[in-house]
């Protein structure tokens, strides 16, 4: 299996590419690059929306970053990598999975030993499911299942064959995960917010370089990004509203005279107003849109001693309203449910509030909560937040309810911060504590191992976002490379991008709506 990728825009394929290598190594490629779109290798499809077509030309585009088609080997670099700019590819781990189909495609047949424990350690489901028959659709169920089975897929002949460099030993895991250093990252860049708009490019605030950056889907620069319009000062959460703009939190310095919002057009021109100051902002830290178009922000601090603390509504980018109560202490994670309402965690309390859009605020506890710092939305309306403290995941009712007992844990949960979700409804979390990333299921059950999906190059993971291929974006707040972004290629299950793209234009009363679902 293969992916050509796009006809040229001038002469034929062939006059392009002479020469195409169809091999192991050009299967792994494609079957992680178009993995959230691939049932198996023939079945490969989408809704006819703009948001779905996007997702799929994006996914396959990013087989290119994988491997060659024109020398059928893995790539080092991304293609698109230049001067500082790198895009790092884990070159040894997708040769070592080639090397696993090799074992079976040079074996005597289907029935070989090699093949045979290839085919039933790569079910649809990892160890349960439909058996493969093929190593294409084995390649597809490894990269839907990239903690399964590892030590037994490994001892295959990852070690051996005629791909290298590989691993000297089974990884942890099967996922393959790009790292970008440079892109205006260098520390002391220190990328914390990221934000993915409806053309799959990827946005990060940095809070140590006062700038923006913004990722191409293919992992190239997009236009002249790194963006430091805007008097951006320590901007820390980022969030794309409905016409591709982009909203950044700065969350300024003691005693936060300088903290605001910066908007940027989707070009990355700052709007000539910015920033804004009003509407109580202290300290902003997470932001977030409703379906009429509002900002939400999480205000860190309050703006007198002793504290009042308020979450502020920008109506636009020269009106606002900050309201106060509903148990606002200490506020980072904020996110918008289809009713209209805005939830805030709540560090200082561990607590979350709940904000009616006209501002009536309510407050909740339980279910686990302990300095939640990352809040997510999904299509019941109910109510995610990851526990810094003590390492879980509290799921809340819409109606404010805790569901998740004294918390969801296991999967690799470790100190942490970030928290998305698929379009399967599956929790992602970035793990400060341990340099890894967690994936729970729709009911709080960890899928990622003990140790989490590590992918190689994470740390300090901060904050994560997924696009409408199913890949992973976590950024990365320092490291020996210096500051960076991991990108785990077709790891998850695509989703609506951005975020308030899975909002009903007409509120729901229950808070239902499209978000955590597929494009």
């Amino acid at each position: 299996m293969a992916v050509l990728g796009d006809c040229p825009a001038a002469g034929n394929f062939a006059s392009a590419t002479p020469f195409v290598f169809v091999n192991e190594v050009s299967t792994i490629a494609a079957a992680y690059a178009m993995a959230g779109w691939a049932m198996d290798a023939t079945d490969v499809s989408s809704g006819g929306i703009t948001l779905a077509t996007t997702g799929v030309r994006n996914a396959f585009a990013n087989a290119a970053n994988l491997a060659s088609i024109s020398t059928g080997q893995a790539l080092a670099t991304t293609p698109a990598s230049s001067g500082s700019n790198i895009g790092t590819v884990p070159q040894a781990t997708i040769n070592t999975l080639a090397n696993i189909l090799a074992a079976c495609i040079n074996s005597s047949g289907s029935s070989s030993t090699q093949c045979s424990t290839l085919f039933s350690n790569a079910k649809s489901a990892g160890s349960s499911g439909t058996t493969a028959t093929d190593t294409a659709t084995a390649a597809i169920n490894i990269a839907h299942n990239p903690g399964a089975n590892i030590t037994a897929l490994y001892d295959i002949g990852g070690a051996s064959g005629p791909f290298e460099p590989t691993l000297a030993s089974a990884p942890n895991d099967f996922t393959i995960a790009l790292i970008f250093t440079g892109y205006g990252l260098n520390t002391p860049a220190y990328p914390q917010g990221i934000a993915i708009d409806a053309s799959g490019n990827v946005w990060v605030a940095n809070a140590g370089g006062n700038s923006v950056s913004e990722f191409t889907s293919a992992g190239g620069v997009a236009g002249s990004s790194p963006f430091t319009g805007g008097n951006l000062f320590a901007p820390i959460f980022i969030a794309i509203d409905g016409t591709g703009n982009a909203w950044v939190t700065n969350e300024g310095s003691y005693p936060f005279s300088n903290s605001g919002v910066t908007k940027f057009t989707s070009a990355g021109a700052a709007v000539n107003s910015s920033p804004f100051t009003g509407g109580d902002l202290n300290e902003p830290e997470g932001i977030a849109f409703d379906a009429s178009g509002n900002a939400w922000v999480a205000n860190y601090n309050g703006p007198c001693c002793p504290y009042t603390y308020y979450v502020t509504k920008l109506t636009s980018i020269s009106s606002a309203i900050g309201y106060t109560g509903g148990g606002l202490e200490g506020s980072v994670g904020v996110a918008v449910d289809g009713a209209g309402n805005a939830w805030i965690g709540n560090l200082f309390n561990n607590s979350i509030s709940k904000y009616t859009s006209a501002g009536s605020g309510s407050n909740h506890g339980g279910g686990g909560l302990n300095y939640p710092e990352g809040i997510a939305i999904d299509h019941s309306g109910n109510v995610w937040a990851a526990n810094n403290r003590n390492s879980s995941v509290s799921e809340f009712s819409n109606a404010g309810t805790a569901l998740s007992g004294s918390g969801y844990t296991g999967g690799g949960l470790n100190a942490p911060y970030g928290i998305a979700l698929d379009g399967s409804g599956n929790a992602w979390i970035a793990n400060n504590g341990s340099d890894s990333v967690t994936e729970l299921n729709s009911s709080g059950a960890a899928i990622s191992g003990s140790n989490g999906y590590t992918g190689g190059g994470l740390y300090n993971p901060f904050w994560i976002a997924i696009d409408g291929s199913g890949n992973v974006w976590v950024t990365n707040y320092s490291g020996a490379a210096g500051s960076s972004v991991a990108e785990f290629i077709g790891a998850a299950t695509p989703v609506k991008t951005p975020i308030a793209a899975g909002l009903p234009a007409t509120p729901t009363s229950d808070g239902s709506s499209n978000l955590g679902t597929r494009p």
